[in-house]
């Protein structure tokens, strides 16, 4: 019995080998993440013979590679939440925090932990796309809404209240009226210093160019409405590159958020618990995507609480002697964008009100118990990922025996 400890950082791994009589079998020893690298690294491990466990913890990105070319070549690989190892005692008083000390970690977390491994499985290509989409989409509306509050803060300036005159949603492509009026119309000034008739017919020629309906009553509504603002920046080439520049910039960021949500919704399709998932109330396309993505093959979970406890979403008990806390936190150690997903298929139910679904029933009883807000809406994700599992799970190894 061979436990293999891998401490993976990036571009490199330091590997580690204990017996099961704790003897070093290999000193901690560094490999490169190249192909000759990598390669040495299974001759090394080959060369223990046989029944042989690695982990390694999950870092990212960086243990991907190894855990697969390890898993590719035969080994029983496991990849641990890094909490764990950091949690588990290796038996010293001493802190000492280097690449051969968790190697050597790791392998001792191995060895105690040996029938409780689970043993790790490459993900398939739709579903590792899927995830990468849906982290850029994450980041990507980040940073839509950063630059939408610094165009509105530069408006603001130029244009105060021009916001206020479009409540027209996102075209398909990411565009918003709003933004191009502003990158075209971008001080007060251009408005209040033309004849009223003659803005309507710029604006008339505007709304055809970029393909908006035109109206009298919009046309109106903004000419009167710009008028006797005062603003801080003057109407100069300085002022309309600053505001043009910006304007554009939420185009061009928004268009490309709109290209990664297309492909998201894509390729979350091709998963065969598509429909499942969307059949659930309150999941939409979008949420559908992201609900795949952050969860995986829902069979990779031995049990409903423990995808509970993935999203961290779990009250953590406090227990000691006779005292029992009665409300506690949530661990919130799991899947933070899985959580904001729940979170917005929670306030569906709330908002839409469905009186025969299971989730509205168990929040309405929560409310009527006099639950705090965030604890019946955790209730509520927590009830609404049991059903999840069951059906979801119920459907793949439906699948499975056809």
């Amino acid at each position: 019995m061979t436990a293999i400890g891998i401490d993976v950082s990036k571009g490199k791994s330091m590997i580690a080998a204990i017996s099961a009589t704790r003897d070093i079998l290999i000193a901690p020893k560094e490999f490169l993440h190249t192909k000759e690298g990598l390669s040495k690294l299974i001759d090394a491990i080959r060369a223990q013979g046989s029944n042989i466990r690695i982990v390694m913890e999950a870092t990212g990105h960086y243990h991907e590679p190894v855990a697969k070319v390890l898993h590719e070549a035969g080994f029983f690989v496991s990849v641990v939440h890094p909490l764990l190892v950091y949690s588990y005692s290796d038996n010293s008083v001493r802190r000492v925090k280097t690449d051969k000390k968790d190697a050597v970690k790791i392998a001792g977390y191995c060895l105690d932990n040996w029938r409780r491994l689970r043993e790790y499985t490459p993900q398939e290509t739709v579903r590792q796309q899927l995830k990468l989409f849906s982290r850029q989409y994450n980041l990507c509306i980040k940073t839509v809404h950063t630059m939408e509050n610094n165009l509105i803060s530069l408006l603001d300036k130029t244009f105060p209240g021009v916001t206020k005159f479009f409540s027209s949603r996102k075209k398909k492509n990411g565009r918003q009226k709003w933004v191009d009026f502003a990158a075209y119309f971008w001080h007060v000034d251009i408005v209040v210093n033309i004849e009223e008739d003659d803005f309507y017919q710029k604006y008339h020629e505007w709304c055809r160019q970029n393909g908006y309906r035109f109206t009298f009553k919009k046309a109106y509504e903004i000419w009167h409405g710009s008028q006797g603002h005062s603003t801080t920046l003057q109407a100069n080439e300085e002022t309309r590159l600053l505001i043009s520049s910006a304007a554009l910039q939420v185009s061009a960021i928004a268009g490309n958020l709109a290209q990664i949500k297309e492909q998201l919704v894509q390729l979350s399709s091709k998963l065969p618990e598509y429909e499942i998932v969307m059949s659930l109330y309150g999941v939409g396309e979008l949420t559908a995507a992201q609900l795949l993505a952050e969860i995986g093959d829902v069979r990779r979970f031995h049990s409903g609480r423990a995808l509970i406890a993935f999203a961290g979403i779990d009250p953590l008990p406090k227990q000691s002697g006779t005292y029992e806390k009665r409300s506690t936190k949530t661990s919130k150690r799991g899947s933070a964008s899985l959580r904001k997903t729940l979170y917005q298929i929670t306030v569906t139910h709330i908002r839409l009100s469905p009186e025969q679904e299971a989730v509205y029933q168990f929040i309405k009883r929560k409310r009527a118990e006099g639950k705090p807000y965030f604890v019946y809406m955790t209730a509520a994700a927590n009830k609404f990922l049991r059903i999840y599992y069951a059906r979801v799970k119920e459907y793949l190894d439906a699948e499975l025996t056809i």
